[in-house]
């Protein structure tokens, strides 16, 4: 076996590794939103006080990712990971233990998404250091699946554990997830080195990306992307239970089917991941970028017109959506490895997490406080203004691929 081929075995059975810990960090992600037809009742919440939840785990997870990144760029990508992981598995344990209320809930859903933060970009740092431009995408790509699978698992389990131990026995077992991928990805960095890349006098951040067009408009097209993902994602099951109740289901049978459903809409986002990274390795970031945000902004202006519709059709417009809505994320974030120099990479993934996860954390109270102001109380029966509100990040979202050059991510900037 040649040295290449040895290296290649090694780095994608680490690839592996990581992904494996993610899918299982990942099962916490999503437990509230699957959980959240049951949790309002219980706790007394309104549309918008449930859509707040969510706003503090995003906004959480945005101050995470903004100073996890920053720092990474200064004591390495390696230690803050692991730190991170071990902290998650505390904050998920006494989440699963002890959100009991609105605010409790709030308050540990909020502080479970502090100590995640610093499980994502700096996994980033570390593939873009491991993998040449070449096979970034496709490794990129495989990051995210392992996201949408966990989420998957998440969301099935909901539908299993909902009907049978209530919200307690499903906060359970995710945060018995995280847990698990931290013991993963602990075993997976032993013998991976801490690598931090020096800053030479000559570099500036305002030079290399402030005022660099490509990462300003990739940052700019995150922003937009995890408006309408994130808010999307949270707010699907609801949608869903809605749209099986519309059309006849019983309240359990369409709980445990939104639940089933939105698995598979993860694993739609698995192959998409999995699929769309590898393929802008060959046509291009730009050509791959535009393709998906404009399909996905014409799926979140239909769908939410379309609660009363058969379930098949709904369906099959859902699975679109989960296609597309996350396929360009492994594009945008290995675009972006590509268009700023490593020594900045930690601290422009960091301003990218903020203003995108700051977007993605706001996104789910402005559709909840939408679904308030168009329906009456009760089950929402109106939700295409909803999603409306999330087509228009979509639309930028295109726009903002549409002005990047042919040639943005088929170059790389030094490492």
């Amino acid at each position: 076996m040649t040295r290449s081929a040895s290296s290649r075995r090694t780095h994608d059975g680490w690839l592996l590794a990581v992904c494996a810990s993610r899918a299982a960090t990942q099962l916490v992600f999503l437990i509230y939103p699957a959980s959240v037809t049951v949790l309002r009742p219980a706790w007394q919440m309104s549309a918008a006080a449930a859509g707040s939840i969510s706003t503090g785990f995003q906004l959480g997870f945005a101050i995470s990712l903004f100073a996890c990144s920053w720092l990474a760029d200064r004591i390495g990508a390696r230690r803050v990971y692991l730190a991170s992981l071990a902290a998650a598995a505390v904050a998920a344990t006494a989440f699963a233990l002890c959100a009991r209320s609105y605010l409790s809930g709030l308050v540990l859903y909020t502080l479970v998404a502090l100590t995640l933060g610093g499980t994502y970009t700096t996994l980033i740092m570390l593939i873009a250091d491991r993998y040449e431009p070449a096979r970034r995408g496709g490794a990129m790509g495989w990051l995210i699946a392992a996201s949408s699978l966990g989420s998957a698992v998440s969301l099935a389990s909901a539908g299993i554990t909902l009907p049978r131990g209530g919200y307690p026995l499903a906060f359970a077992v995710a945060s018995g997830g995280v847990v698990t991928g931290a013991v993963l990805g602990w075993l997976a960095m032993r013998t991976v080195p801490t690598v931090v890349h020096r800053r030479g006098t000559h570099l500036r951040f305002g030079q290399h990306v402030g005022r660099n067009p490509a990462a300003v408009r990739l940052i700019a097209g995150y922003v937009f992307h995890s408006w309408e993902l994130l808010a999307m994602w949270a707010w699907t099951p609801a949608f869903l239970a809605a749209s099986l109740a519309a059309t006849g289901a019983s309240a359990g049978r369409a709980l445990a089917g939104a639940s089933y459903v939105s698995a598979g809409f993860h694993l739609i986002g698995l192959l998409a991941s999995a699929t769309m990274g590898r393929l802008s390795d060959r046509l291009g970031r730009r050509t791959v970028l535009v393709w998906l945000a404009g399909a996905s902004a014409a799926c979140s202006l239909v769908i939410g017109w379309l609660v009363a519709a058969p379930p098949a059709f709904v369906v099959g417009v859902g699975a679109l959506y989960a296609f597309t809505a996350l396929g360009d994320s492994p594009v945008l974030s290995v675009a972006l490895t590509e268009a700023v120099p490593a020594a900045f990479l930690g601290t422009t993934l960091a301003l990218r997490s903020l203003l995108g996860f700051g977007a993605g954390a706001i996104a789910p109270l402005v559709f909840g406080a939408v679904l308030d102001a168009t329906n009456p109380p009760g089950v929402p029966a109106v939700w295409g203004w909803a999603y409306t509100v999330l087509g228009a990040g979509g639309v930028l979202a295109t726009a903002c691929a549409l002005t990047l050059t042919r040639d943005t991510a088929r170059r790389s900037s030094p490492r």
